[in-house]
């Protein structure tokens, strides 16, 4: 399992080496150019004679990147630092000019120092033409201390880099130090521009911002420099601001998944009732109860109309098209959402469903026998006002900002999709509901400060239907493991998680680096499943 921290839990457990005199620049500056002689050798076969930008701003982050700049130029790289905020680490700069770097204080009209002196000063334009014609760039601009944009010098800069790179074949390879300059660290969020990184090393532990959207669209692949902090290990998760926000990894997933015993049967095994479809959109419960089938579950329960439980069945005689006791329920795929107007129409199968699901919604919040509800689609619309963590909402952005304007929040769905942890985390706050917020990285929210970000998905996964069978996975673990989750609601956050990892998964096995569809995800997930109990 990968943990992800805020900027605030990595400083607290920096404090007390520094304070001890453990050099952590030293150790971050060198793993900073181990990675990045990594990718020269990969993209130029050899170092020597390679040319290396450094963006350096005036945080420590910039001082990492001068100290590895100094390292690189003693492999025989030419290294060139920019500098853009009103200091630098001097430290750094000294080190890097004792060793024969060149340092430009574009903040000071560009004039250069050190290597080669008698050089012309460069304007802003003519050093953005330089940073564009090198090897690899290494974006110090920022610190996981910074908030907000870039600003000044250093998003002139970054604007204008953007600006030419986007017009050439020839990229060099971008290092962000620690996280790419101007995003979000503890949220994703990405405020204004930023230089996309093709790799991100990142000290000490992975920061929160480097998982979650959209900033990790921006940061391109993660790794993390061990510089002891000690937080790169699995630990017990803090309350509040300090809790970790996790990535299941493979073994995770095959850990959380349900699998038989030699005694065991179809029952015990967890039956999911479905509520899903209508005669206009008699697809979506196919897909789910597909889904649940492929998945591994005892058993489907499927309620809806003749025809569409005619079209389930027709399509998978495994589901029982008759009620019965479930431990769990998926509800939602193919249903519209309830109108606002009570005195809209609606068609009778769309009535009896829409009670179908307030019936469901009824056994996971009542006093009664309790059960896990996976909520999706048009049942979004009928949730009561406040529902325990059991409860498993999956919108996509636009249907979180529809449910988020119906409690009176005025949210679009733009922002949703520029700050997602932040309102899957209000939606949850409203609700009480477990919140799985679907996109290229899946985000869930969970009771206890459970956080979850899963970007195994590959983009051909956003298609009709999609949704529908991650209702059904979903819908499988809670009712394989429904006891569990009533007693630790936590968990239901975690099975969520699984899920959305499973689908993305089997969307890549489906037709490896090509457009999918639903139903070809769904008829992959045994293979899948199979692969992750297997450790292949």
């Amino acid at each position: 399992m990968i943990e992800a921290h805020t900027a605030a839990v990595v400083r607290a457990a920096e404090q007390p080496l520094l304070d001890a005199g453990v050099p952590l620049m030293e150790r971050a500056a060198f793993a900073l150019s181990r990675a990045a002689l990594r990718e020269l050798a990969a993209r130029r076969g050899r170092v020597v004679g390679a040319r290396v930008a450094l963006l350096v701003g005036s945080g420590n982050n910039g001082g990492d990147a001068l100290f590895a700049g100094a390292y690189l130029r003693g492999r025989g790289v030419a290294v060139t630092a920019y500098g853009v905020g009103s200091r630098v680490h001097d430290g750094g700069r000294d080190a890097l000019l004792r060793v024969g770097g060149r340092f430009v204080d574009l903040s000071d009209d560009g004039a250069p120092v050190g290597g080669d002196a008698a050089a012309p000063g460069s304007t802003l334009d003519r050093a953005v033409a330089d940073v564009a014609a090198s090897d690899a760039v290494l974006d110090a601009l920022l610190g996981t201390g910074a908030r907000g944009a870039l600003r000044g010098t250093g998003a002139d800069v970054v604007e204008r880099l953007n600006d030419v790179l986007a017009g050439t074949a020839r990229r060099p390879v971008v290092v962000a130090v620690d996280v790419p300059s101007g995003v979000g660290v503890d949220d994703g969020t990405v405020p204004g521009l930023v230089l996309r990184a093709d790799v991100t090393v990142t000290f000490g532990a992975v920061k929160r911002g480097l998982l979650l959207p959209p900033a990790a669209e921006l940061a391109g692949r993660v790794e993390v420099a061990d510089i002891g902090l000690g937080l790169d290990a699995p630990r017990t998760r803090r309350h509040g601001a300090g809790w970790a926000l996790c990535r299941l990894e493979h073994d995770d997933v095959a850990g959380l998944w349900p699998v038989p015993g030699a005694s065991s049967q179809k029952y015990a095994r967890g039956v999911l009732g479905v509520v899903a479809g209508t005669s206009e959109f008699p697809g979506a419960a196919v897909l789910a109860a597909t889904a649940a089938v492929r998945a591994g579950v005892g058993m489907v329960r499927y309620v809806g109309p003749e025809a569409v439980s005619h079209a389930v069945v027709g399509a998978r005689p495994e589901v029982v098209p008759a009620r019965g006791r479930v431990q769990a329920w998926a509800v939602g795929p193919g249903l519209p959402a309830a109108p606002s107007d009570a005195d809209a129409p609606v068609g009778p199968d769309v009535l009896a469903q829409h009670h179908e699901v307030r019936a469901a919604l009824a056994a996971a919040t009542g006093d009664g026998d309790r059960v896990p509800v996976v909520v999706d689609a048009g049942a979004l619309s009928l949730l009561p006002a406040r529902v325990p963590p059991t409860v498993v909402l999956t919108p996509h952005a636009g249907e979180l900002a529809t449910l988020l304007r119906a409690r009176s929040q005025q949210v679009e769905r733009a922002a949703v999709e520029a700050a997602p942890l932040e309102h899957a985390r209000l939606a949850h706050d409203l609700t009480g509901a477990t919140v799985l917020l679907k996109g290229a990285v899946t985000v869930v929210v969970g009771t206890g400060g459970a956080l979850y970000a899963q970007a195994d998905a590959p983009a051909w996964l956003a298609t009709a239907g999609a949704g529908d069978v991650l209702t059904g996975l979903l819908g499988t673990l809670l009712a394989a493991r429904s006891d569990e989750v009533l007693r630790d609601p936590s968990l239901a956050a975690t099975l969520a998680a699984a899920a959305a990892s499973v689908h993305g998964l089997a969307a890549r096995a489906a037709n490896p680096g090509g457009p999918v569809n639903a139903l070809a995800v769904a008829d992959a997930v045994p293979r899948v499943v199979a692969d992750l109990l297997r450790g292949a």
